[in-house]
């Protein structure tokens, strides 16, 4: 959702807001279409590079609403991205190093990116087939959010989410109410 990027170090209001989260995710950029049904090799080749993100959303309802989140674009509201890094192509997450970063504390440091969302590689292809069920394709320009490195993170007026995908640079947001 395009109208949903905001830049990094952007200031959000929480206006009509009912529970705001933020949550750091790796963000696949694709550099060739992908068709349902690819093999692994083939996913690996379209994967273009790889950066950071920080998916905001507003859990205003309740999660068994299964009709209700898919309304509502599963919670989302905005996204920061970071830019795509070439040297990541293929979805290889190794070398890369999480920092996440709630106001001034450091709520997470971790290597292991997929242990919350599974591995990147077989999800892009899950993303294809899934779509190839509704008669639409991955095609190359687009991205992918690959979900979570950590728990939801609950956010407040006056605290910031900044997330660094080392090395890569970092992505941040701010929170206020509207004036």
């Amino acid at each position: 959702m395009a109208d949903a990027v905001v830049a990094s170090g952007s200031t959000i209001s929480f206006a009509g807001w009912k529970k705001p989260a933020a949550e750091p995710e790796v963000t696949v950029y694709l550099g060739r279409d992908l068709a349902p049904g690819a093999d692994r090799q083939t996913i690996m080749e379209v994967i273009a590079g790889l950066g950071a993100a920080i998916e905001l959303a507003d859990v205003d309802h309740p999660s068994d609403d299964v009709e209700g989140t898919l309304a509502r674009n599963i919670y989302q509201r905005h996204v920061i991205l970071g830019g795509c890094n070439a040297a990541y192509a293929g979805g290889s997450l190794s070398s890369l190093n999480a920092h996440v970063f709630h106001t001034d504390a450091e709520i997470a440091n971790t290597a292991d990116l997929e242990a919350l969302t599974g591995e990147i590689i077989t999800n892009v292809g899950h993303v294809a087939n899934l779509l190839a069920h509704f008669g639409e394709t991955l095609h190359a320009g687009q991205i992918i959010i690959a979900g979570s490195i950590t728990p939801p993170i609950w956010v407040a007026l006056g605290e910031s989410v900044s997330f660094q995908l080392e090395p890569l640079d970092p992505i941040s947001v701010n929170f206020m109410t509207a004036t």
